[in-house]
């Protein structure tokens, strides 16, 4: 919080209003002055108004933080996640866009977000059932024994994908791929991050999830699914 020059101004502002505060409560206490207009006025501002400057622009400062992706990798089970996506050689579709410039430090969250009306407290609402997923269910576990159980919610929809790539540029439309199956992607009928497609964002989770289902019926292998809504787009490539 205190290196993201994003949050730094609101987290120095929160800090100099703590200070002052604390230091005029200080005053009033050490001192004891009569309870003048200009005492009434300092304790105003120690006790009301810089309060309220700290606890507002500590708020938009964590909100920021819990945005980047170190704060999202920051529990132990989704380590692998982040060392991925800060992995300059890796060529998952996570890392990928964790390298663009524009979003590459907030990658997790932009891809991850809700983007209806209420996308900022949808969001958070589902960050904090994460929390209470993690105390529960995966504090305990070791990272080799968490991996196989986390999934994703639901399928990850294309709609987030075409926040950025439109479906309608014609570098888009180049690909054979993209014209065949252009109706299905918008309508969220093939995944773009399925294996057919741009492959799995977490290669690395997807194999645990199949070496887990393999142990447990005693498959010896099979053939590995996509993470959205079909597995593959083969049927429409030409």
């Amino acid at each position: 919080m205190f290196s993201d020059p994003m949050t730094l101004p609101y987290t120095a502002f929160a800090l100099g209003c703590a200070i002052v505060a604390a230091g005029l409560l200080l005053w009033y206490l050490v001192a004891r002055p009569a309870l003048g207009r200009t005492t009434k006025i300092a304790l105003l501002l120690g006790i009301g108004i810089l309060p309220l400057g700290t606890a507002a622009n500590g708020n938009v400062a964590g909100f920021h933080a819990t945005m980047t992706r170190t704060f999202c990798s920051s529990c132990h089970v989704m380590t692998p996640f982040g060392d991925d996506v800060a992995n300059p050689h890796s060529t998952s579709l996570a890392a990928r866009h964790g390298r663009n410039e524009e979003f590459g430090g907030e990658a997790c969250y932009t891809c991850h977000a809700d983007y209806g009306m209420f996308e900022t407290v949808v969001t958070k609402l589902g960050g904090m059932r994460h929390v209470y997923e993690y105390a529960l269910n995966f504090h305990q576990l070791s990272l080799e024994e968490a991996l196989p159980r986390i999934h994703i919610r639901r399928p990850f929809p294309n709609a987030t994908c075409m926040r950025c790539h439109s479906t309608e540029t014609p570098l888009w439309r180049q690909i054979g791929d993209h014209r065949s199956l252009l109706d299905e992607v918008r309508r969220g009928e093939v995944s773009c991050a399925s294996s057919g497609c741009h492959g799995p964002a977490h290669p690395f989770a997807q194999a645990a999830h199949k070496k887990a289902e393999q142990a447990e019926h005693g498959a010896p292998g099979g053939a590995e699914q996509g993470s959205g809504v079909q597995g593959s787009a083969a049927r429409g490539a030409p």
